[in-house]
């Protein structure tokens, strides 16, 4: 049985950490201590499952053994502001293979798939935070396509269509996406100033973050405005 191997990065004030899975794209959690980043990201493994059998990789996750450590890091001030992963370390620098590439591409397509799911079965008013506050789905769902549209122009990806609103320019969006990974991978070029690995897995990171949101979120029927008749 193989590990659940993971990095954590410290926030150079010490006020949060974050833990992500190095072989898992977006099973990234954060916490106060790298021990409650590391119990959080446990707690997510059953949600990630999801993803990975999406990406056809549900036996491999679900054999894979305790956490094992494997490196630590700093990270920047934005490790410390929202106890997410903002930084690059030697295992994102280390050159990938175009198979090992591929694999990351595939649960990215996971994640995607598990966002697009979140997206159609929530309600679209969801539960608000203990202040009031928090975004109903389709707001949501326009903030992460824009940051995905920002990210991929890293890649020199520009969106042709509405994503927000047109599913087929979202899908050719995708795959655009990830045919430039895979482009950018075999001429050895970076995503400016942003590794691939790292490029890929916080795309998933925040895919997935919002995706569990919308669910934790969810009104169920009696959240979604009437309907005519």
């Amino acid at each position: 049985m193989s590990t659940l191997d993971v990095a954590v990065e410290l926030g150079p004030r010490g006020r949060k950490v974050a833990a992500w899975a190095t072989r898992w794209p977006g099973l990234e959690r954060g916490g106060a201590t790298p021990e409650e980043a590391l119990a959080r990201l446990e707690q997510y493994r059953e949600r990630y499952a999801l993803v990975a059998r999406r990406a056809g990789r549900g036996r491999e996750f679900t054999s894979t053994g305790p956490v094992r450590v494997v490196a630590r890091y700093p990270g920047t001030g934005s490790t410390d502001f929202w106890g997410i992963s903002f930084a690059s370390c030697a295992l994102d620098e280390a050159p990938q293979s175009a198979e090992e590439t591929e694999r990351a591409l595939e649960i990215l397509a996971g994640a995607w798939a598990v966002f697009d799911d979140a997206r159609t079965s929530v309600s679209a008013r969801l539960r608000r935070g203990p202040r009031g506050g928090g975004r109903d789905r389709e707001a949501i769902a326009a903030h992460v396509l824009s940051c995905e549209q920002d990210w991929a122009r890293k890649l020199a990806v520009t969106p042709d269509g509405d994503l927000a609103t047109d599913p087929a320019a979202l899908a050719r969006h995708r795959e655009a996406y990830r045919r430039a990974v895979r482009d950018h991978r075999d001429e050895g070029r970076r995503a400016r100033t942003w590794t691939l690995p790292f490029l890929v897995r916080h795309s998933a990171y925040h895919v997935l973050d919002h995706a569990w949101e919308m669910h934790d979120r969810d009104l169920g029927p009696a959240g979604d405005p009437p309907r005519s008749t």
